[in-house]
């Protein structure tokens, strides 16, 4: 069976799984997404896509857009400035905990990808205003993605401002610990656009191959070092599903990031190929119940398993 027809099947094999979550509810603009929505992609090291499902409708990228701020804040102050202002471990807590804050001596994030961590990243975005370090996100994301499709989703943007009470919280709560210098309300609106940033799930399996491949673009053109695609890559896989990281990790194999809008982004370095899914109806720490079932199949079916 090829690559496509698989994809196919497993597909169909999976939709059973929809039913076991639900759509997120706390953003309103989210809620309304279809849950039956299904959809998976394959980008191998050549940079050919195989798709299957609704791989071509645009989804909000959610906390799957923390890897590319990752990237992009290491690329713009080096490795050791950036963990000067977080660290690499698991939390073990739900993505937008404030305990940990509140217990660690130096009050600062476990890691990058939950959300006071990420937070933390996009205040370390270059720019001379909220505007300019958006674009210069979204214009990165393209870049990695070799998609120039990208619009930010206004809708789900404001949506995420209005509703965005536990992010100020978290922030305000670094501030007020002397851990976070930028201006809070300004860095809040550059994450919550981040987030908005409408994806299909061909994008993500293509930002996932882009970090498979350490950095560079199917082109050959070398974007960011191999040790900051080491970087981010490492903690997605210790670090990208959050509170279900290890169990992930165990069952499937795979580094992944997810994010509350249905995506699943897997790169896999030793094959130098990306993989993706999008699914809507997310489980109760916020991953795809169709996707990580696509996951699974995958990792059992092409010996993908990074063990």
């Amino acid at each position: 069976m090829d690559l496509k027809n698989l994809l196919d099947v497993l597909i169909e094999k999976n939709r059973s799984l929809i039913s076991q979550g639900h759509v997120a509810t706390y953003i309103p603009e989210l809620a309304k997404v279809d849950p039956k929505l299904l959809g998976t992609a394959i980008v191998d090291k050549e940079g050919k896509v195989y798709s299957s499902g609704d791989s071509k409708v645009y989804f909000a990228i959610e906390s799957i857009s923390k890897t590319v701020v990752l990237a992009l804040a290491l690329l713009d102050n080096g490795e050791e400035e950036v963990f000067k202002h977080v660290h690499k471990e698991p939390s073990g807590d739900p993505f937008n905990s404030i305990k940990k804050l509140e217990t660690e001596e130096d009050h600062l994030p476990r890691n990058p990808y939950i959300n006071p961590g990420a937070i933390m990243m996009t205040s370390l975005i270059k720019g001379k205003d909220p505007d300019d370090k958006f674009n210069r996100i979204l214009n990165f994301m393209k870049r990695i993605s070799e998609d120039d499709t990208l619009t930010l989703g206004t809708e789900t943007y404001l949506s995420e401002k209005r509703t965005g009470d536990i992010n100020r919280a978290l922030a305000y709560y670094m501030k007020g610990q002397g851990v976070f210098s930028e201006n809070v309300e300004e860095t809040l609106d550059v994450y919550f656009r981040q987030c908005s940033i409408n994806v299909t799930v061909e994008t993500l399996a293509k930002i996932a191959g882009f970090f498979a491949r350490g950095g560079v673009l199917t082109t050959g053109e070398r974007v960011i070092s191999q040790r900051q695609a080491q970087i981010v890559t490492g903690l997605i896989a210790t670090c990208g599903m959050y509170d279900q990281s290890g169990e992930f990790l165990d069952n499937i194999g795979f580094p992944g990031k997810s994010g509350v809008g249905g995506g699943i982004l897997c790169p896999l370095p030793s094959k130098e190929i990306g993989v993706a899914v999008f699914g809507p109806a997310i489980d109760k720490e916020g991953n795809s119940t169709g996707g990580m079932g696509i996951l699974k199949d995958l990792s059992d079916k092409l010996n993908y398993d990074m063990f």
